[in-house]
């Protein structure tokens, strides 16, 4: 039964849906499995380190993230704390895995950035900040590891806001660091919170002692406190105040400090998340801004899983209800094709593990098992012609050719690098002249990451070898001539390079070449093609949407 425009909004101002980012090792994926345990909803963390042991973080659930201990797919959790509905979407922090992280940021409403506190500000924190700017994406900075000897909390404030270009508004600070650590001061409640190494369960509650001028703090951590008192002091004199409408905007970040490992900070983190965090808001659609509180649905395919069950095959659509209240069984369109759905065993997560789903709001993530019939940046709605835009796939900078050790098992590749291209973490192209096929990517742990999913997943052991090719670019075109002119156009230019030419995923033509001058020579040659470094997504690849 379709929910009234007050129960949709009621549910609307409930949710929370954010990623977590941050450079490879900062300890991401452990601040996500203590979220999780703060919440409620795992009643013990997995390891992200011990190769040997038999747990594992909730979200590595691929073979591989169990083995390397490294995160190499976004995963997503949902849990309810404090009323509120999170959805939370860990994503891999190492750089070759950047393109569905991209991704995943155009699906949430807020991020929670990880920094470790004795690297500071690390390459890949840049640039997923890049991202998060972009799209004035609201920020919470949480400063891991003050368990260790660290850089001290004033130069890592000092070079957040120098590196990041945000202002940092500091809600907690550390009193001391290292084997000296003994807790952080509350600076909004006026209280420390005691520090004690915690274990992977959620344990009784934490030492508070009220008042951060009690003189029980001074004699209990003497010099640490005396430091922390004159930091926070100077801070305090120096820094603004938080400005919420600052923060929503992306300029400025609340920071909290904690060791993740041993259960510390978390507790401020998650309250945080669901007092500053924004519910899910409008949505900016090629047709109209789409607001959360519509009593219509509509949602957007912002990435693609293969064989989450291995047992089953399976592929899951991961989709972010945009607007309205989804309903088990209900009808919706698929605005790219015109097919109909009427999916029955729409799920919700906690990584690997899925819970059947009867009903879901705007800022949920829900998965919808298909096969082949949902691609990257697919718009679901009710059946209104809409298309949300925003969803970047960008051109591979390394290329490699596969085939199939065994060649009975050439079946098995093919089905396994379709399914592997739906999902984006990999670009398949086809040679228009030539059956080999080739791999795009934008790091070589890709192709490792390849090769291992199609020896586990499909059966299929795989040589990939070296390609003369270091460039692609998607063509288009574009002249002002007509439609019809341009489609001759465009075939003229495929066939004049057909030995450079291939198709991708959904079919976009593409040009390969070896050398950034051969690339300039041939654009200057075809003046009424345009060659484009990035594409939104499958469904505008032939219709004016790309940006080049």
């Amino acid at each position: 039964m379709p929910a009234t425009a007050t129960a949709i909004a009621d549910q609307v101002r409930r949710r929370r849906t954010f990623a977590i980012i941050s450079h490879p090792d900062a300890g991401k994926t452990t601040l996500t499995e203590k979220l999780l345990l703060f919440s409620g909803a795992i009643q013990i963390a997995g390891s992200v380190k011990a190769r040997k042991a038999t747990r594992h973080a909730t979200s590595d659930w691929m073979e591989i993230e169990k083995q390397r201990g490294i995160s190499v797919a976004s995963s997503v959790m949902q849990m309810v704390y404090r009323d509120c509905v999170i959805n939370l979407l860990d994503t891999p922090g190492h750089q070759d895995f950047s393109e569905d992280t991209y991704r995943v940021l155009t699906a949430v409403d807020a991020a929670l950035m990880v920094i470790d506190a004795a690297n500071g500000v690390e390459p890949q924190t840049r640039r997923l900040l890049q991202v998060c700017r972009a799209r004035n994406t609201p920020i919470l900075t949480f400063v891991n590891k003050l368990d260790r000897e660290v850089q001290e909390p004033l130069n890592l404030m000092d070079e957040i806001e120098r590196e990041l270009g945000m202002t940092v508004v500091p809600f907690t600070w550390p009193v001391g660091m290292g084997k000296f650590f003994g807790g952080v001061m509350d600076l909004r409640k006026g209280q420390m919170r005691v520090f004690k190494p915690g274990e992977d369960r959620a344990g009784g509650d934490d030492e508070i002692i009220e008042g951060l001028a009690n003189p029980l703090l001074a004699e209990r951590f003497g010099a640490a406190y005396t430091q922390a008192g004159s930091e926070v002091e100077l801070v305090q004199e120096a820094a603004p105040p938080f400005d919420e409408a600052a923060f929503l905007a992306g300029r400025q970040t609340p920071m909290f400090f904690g060791s993740a490992v041993n259960n510390f900070g978390v507790q401020e983190v998650l309250d945080a998340l669901v007092d500053l965090a924004p519910a899910p808001g409008s949505r900016q659609s090629m047709q109209r801004t789409v607001a959360p509180e519509e009593p219509k649905f509509s949602g957007v395919v912002f990435k693609i899983q293969a064989n989450m069950d291995p047992a089953h095959r399976d592929r899951i659509a991961f989709l972010r209800v945009a607007s309205g209240h989804f309903e088990r069984g209900m009808r919706l369109k698929v605005v790219r094709s015109g097919k109909e759905l009427r999916p029955n065993t729409v799920v919700s997560f906690l990584s690997q593990r899925r819970e059947l789903l009867d009903e879901a709001f705007a800022g949920d993530i829900i998965g919808i098992p298909n096969h082949g019939v949902l691609q990257l940046g697919d718009t679901l709605t009710e059946g209104e012609a809409l298309q949300f835009t925003g969803l970047p796939f960008f051109a591979p900078e390394m290329f490699r050719m596969v085939e199939v050790a065994d060649p009975l098992r050439t079946k098995q590749l093919k089905a396994g690098l379709a399914q592997l291209g739906e999902e984006g973490a990999i670009q398949v192209f086809r040679p228009v002249a030539g059956s080999v096929l080739m791999l795009g990517a934008v790091g070589q742990l890709q192709f490792e990451v390849v090769a291992h999913r199609l020896e586990h997943e499909y059966g299929c052991k795989a040589r990939i070898s070296p390609c003369r090719f270091s460039i692609a670019r998607w063509v288009t075109c574009e002249s002002g001539d007509g439609a019809t002119a341009d489609e001759r156009e465009l075939a003229r230019f495929i066939d004049a390079n057909s030995h450079r030419m291939a198709y991708d995923a959904v079919d976009a033509p593409t040009l390969l070449v070896e050398y950034a001058p051969e690339l300039r020579a041939i654009e200057s040659n075809w003046p009424k093609i345009r060659f484009h470094a990035l594409r939104e997504h499958a469904g505008l690849v032939f219709q004016r949407r790309l940006e080049g």
